[in-house]
């Protein structure tokens, strides 16, 4: 069966159709996550100013759910991610020119360090959000174990001690 020259020409149009939605998505995804950034960077700021504090407000957190309508626990990790870029100028930088999601930087914020900061924005930056998030799950339990360990070390080496 041949394909004439009218169907190849809608073929292509329809591929740079598609092509150009998909260009103009993730585009506009760089402008929110551009966005969000800001909107995280203005969290920060206004929890650090206490500005949710009327008397009868309890946290930022729930003046976001009572202002902005963002679920509690939505609100909640708004705060502590924002806090949590705070310390963090390499991945702020790269949520800011839209370069990561907040997917990504709110999961990277629950381990990162300025010690590991690069380490987790390459992982940001070139893993999907699911890998992100996996990646960082494996490293909350691997740090728990190895925190175990200590303790169970420790311990040890106390009771050695006391039987010395």
């Amino acid at each position: 069966m041949e394909t004439s020259f009218a169907d190849e020409r809608t073929r292509l149009s329809h591929f740079q159709v598609t092509r150009a939605l998909a260009d103009q998505i993730t585009e506009l995804a760089g402008h929110i996550n551009a966005a969000t950034y800001r909107f995280l960077s203005l969290i920060a700021e206004f929890d650090c100013r206490g500005g949710w504090s009327d008397g009868a407000t309890q946290s930022c957190a729930h003046w976001l759910n009572w202002k902005c309508g963002i679920s509690f626990c939505a609100a909640r990790e708004k705060v502590r991610t924002a806090r949590a870029l705070e310390s963090l100028p390499k991945i702020s930088a790269a949520m800011e020119r839209g370069e990561i999601s907040y997917s990504k930087v709110r999961e990277i914020t629950r381990v990162a360090c300025p010690a590991t900061e690069d380490y987790l924005l390459t992982i940001a930056i070139h893993g999907t959000a699911q890998h992100v998030e996996r990646m960082v799950r494996y490293y909350r339990h691997a740090k728990e174990s190895e925190e175990t360990d200590a303790r169970g070390t420790a311990a040890g080496q106390s009771l050695l001690g006391l039987l010395l």
